[in-house]
């Protein structure tokens, strides 16, 4: 997109697959994950009661909330139980071995 800003995140290398990261691009919360060979990033606290999302588990495309167990699908941001809800899904890219998101 024309408007994105790239802002860089982390090095690739330290997102390993099936894990999770916290990083605060421009102060904002967001949570890096990586299923598949696939970097996604969403928004870093649940809709809900704003639990750190980065504390809870991640298995297959799902983190679960730390706080009340919401499980939201990695690749969408949607909650799993009522698709009305979502974590924000930001843009990814990577370049040169680091990884950036699309700060709009």
């Amino acid at each position: 997109m024309a408007n994105d800003h790239w802002t860089y995140v982390m090095e690739e290398a330290t997102l390993r697959e099936g894990t999770m990261a916290p990083v605060y691009p421009l102060g904002v919360n967001l949570v890096m994950a990586r299923i598949d060979g696939q970097v996604f990033a969403l928004a870093g606290r649940c809709p809900h009661m704003g639990c750190p999302i980065f504390m809870g588990t991640l298995n297959g495309t799902t983190i679960t909330c730390p706080c009340h167990d919401w499980r939201f699908d990695v690749r969408t941001g949607y909650f799993l139980d009522a698709p009305e809800l979502r974590l924000k899904l930001y843009q990814t890219r990577t370049e040169g071995g680091k990884l950036y998101v699309a700060m709009s």
